[in-house]
């Protein structure tokens, strides 16, 4: 018995049969290379293939038509739902929208006797212009006199600094934060599930954190001095003063001013005495004069730091737990984007008594100079004694 079969020539070999296209051919012994298989063109031109017959143009055709298409009274009756479910601005009449959701819609579409699916509203609702939109605080809360003009003092003010080699610093003070396994919003990557108290009560807090803020807008760099007492004018001039020491003084040593632009509420209130003899020991400390531009009253998101520092450092922040200073420090100075905005992060701990009152004697010879239009907001402190 052999134990492999005798090899046979191709020439002799059968043939087997590939497919149905190739039953006609015979088994009979010839030479493979004298097979005639059908060419690519013939097979496009074969009438009885629907694979390969090229398809005519009713037949191009295909797919189900649009809900609206279909159904003429679909859309007659989106518009009348949307129409009695429908709020506006009143100054503004092509802005509206509905405070249906789209399953809703759908709900009273099928009452009307036009069933659809809640995508189907969607996307109806997408051709009539409704979008999906997220209020924005844009609008001021109140019409300000000469508000125009001191957007333009401080215009011209950034542009006089900008070609100078003084420096110019917005400033403000960031939304305290609660140290404690508090929530916050936020998502991190993690490999379980993060859990806080269900109550944020500032009792359970382990204290607070004060952020003030301090963006030099020349360099595009932030400072931000983290303080656990209380957020008040001598405080702000103390973190002014740190960063002017551990940084202001060496990237402008041949500053002969600073341009201090900020709000006019909290711990640098345009009507507080105290916040201007404050800046007056600061000034005499450093001994460089500071220009203050106050913003107007309700335009305080106008502030540079406002958009180009608090914002980052909030991502920074987002989703983690803030339980210890350090981390707070630490996620801080991580703060960064690619326009090329780092941050330093500083540490006052000290406690800042409120209610403080300016002196009599500082009252009495007030050595601030204030400018001639729009005084109340525009004002020099210059290096005095009182």
């Amino acid at each position: 018995m052999h134990l492999y079969r005798k090899k046979t020539d191709v020439a002799t070999r059968p043939w087997r049969r590939k497919s149905l296209a190739t039953a006609a051919w015979s088994t009979s012994p010839i030479s493979s290379s004298a097979i005639q298989r059908p060419s690519n063109t013939v097979a496009k031109t074969w009438p009885s293939c629907p694979r390969t017959r090229p398809k005519t143009a009713s037949e191009k055709k295909g797919g189900r038509k649009k809900a609206s298409v279909a159904c003429l009274e679909l859309e007659e009756n989106l518009r009348e739902v949307v129409r009695d479910h429908t709020a506006g601005d009143p100054m503004r009449e092509e802005a509206v929208w509905t405070y249906l959701s789209p399953p809703e819609i759908a709900e009273q579409l099928a009452d009307r006797g036009t069933p659809v699916c809640a995508d189907t509203v969607r996307a109806l609702l997408d051709e009539l212009g409704f979008v999906r939109r997220k209020a924005q605080k844009r609008l001021a809360m109140g019409a300000t006199p000469f508000r125009n003009e001191q957007f333009e003092k401080i215009a011209r003010l950034k542009a006089k600094y900008l070609d100078s080699d003084n420096p110019i610093i917005s400033m403000d003070t960031k939304k305290k934060e609660h140290l404690g396994n508090f929530y916050r919003d936020g998502r991190l990557y993690a490999t379980d599930v993060i859990e806080t108290l269900d109550h944020d009560f500032p009792s359970a807090a382990d204290g607070q954190i004060i952020p003030h803020g301090l963006f030099d807008f020349k360099r595009n760099l932030g400072h931000v001095t983290l303080g656990f007492s209380h957020d008040t004018s001598q405080f702000a001039c103390d973190s002014l003063s740190l960063w002017w020491h551990r940084y202001g003084r060496a990237a402008y040593p041949k500053a002969k001013s600073i341009l201090l632009l900020c709000d006019g509420g909290g711990s640098n209130n345009t009507r507080h005495h105290i916040f201007k003899e404050d800046l007056q020991r600061l000034v005499n400390r450093i001994e460089v004069p500071i220009r203050v531009a106050h913003y107007p009253p309700y335009c305080s998101k106008y502030n540079p730091i406002e958009h180009r520092l608090f914002p980052h450092v909030t991502r920074a922040l987002s989703g983690v737990v803030l339980k210890t200073v350090e981390l707070v420090k630490k996620l801080i100075q991580r703060t960064h984007t690619s326009t090329g905005l780092k941050v330093t992060v500083g540490i006052l701990n000290k406690f800042y008594e409120t209610q403080r009152k300016a002196t009599d004697r500082f009252l009495k010879k007030y050595p601030v100079r204030f400018d001639d239009f729009l005084p109340e907001w525009n004002y020099v402190i210059r290096p005095a004694s009182y």
